[in-house]
């Protein structure tokens, strides 16, 4: 299986409902490395899994629509707790909406499996996979 990531960043807004949340059920903000990980299990024609430049720009373009927003007010986690694994989930969805409509170049079918890695510090992430 060969797998090509990309890396960007994002920063939000949010609450979490539960008492095991402790403070973070308050509005505060939160800074995430995203990692965006593709995978096939062989290389096209040119060699490649997915163009770079292509997923980056996916990947930032999935991103604006979320950064500097209060997730609590975005539709599509109406209702959801918007943990860091609620998000991944979100991120890798948006993605996959991108990969269906052609914006990396490449058919669904192609991929095997997109990761999506939120690291909230170098001792914490999580991580989502679904099929493109």
């Amino acid at each position: 299986m060969f797998e090509v990531t990309v890396s960007d960043h994002i920063m939000v807004a949010h609450s979490l409902r539960g008492a095991v949340f402790g403070p973070a059920q308050a509005l505060h903000g939160a800074t995430y490395v995203v990692e965006a990980a593709f995978a096939r299990v062989r290389l096209d024609r040119d060699g490649i899994v997915v163009d770079i430049g292509r997923a980056a720009e996916a990947l930032h373009a999935v991103l604006a629509d979320l950064t500097y927003r209060n997730l609590d007010e975005v539709e599509s986690l109406a209702g959801l707790n918007t943990t860091t694994e609620v998000l991944c989930r979100e991120i890798a969805d948006r993605l996959a909406a991108r990969i269906r409509d052609g914006g990396l170049g490449v058919a669904p079918g192609d991929l095997s499996r997109i990761r999506i890695t939120l690291r909230e510090n170098p001792s914490a992430w999580a991580s989502y996979e679904r099929t493109p």
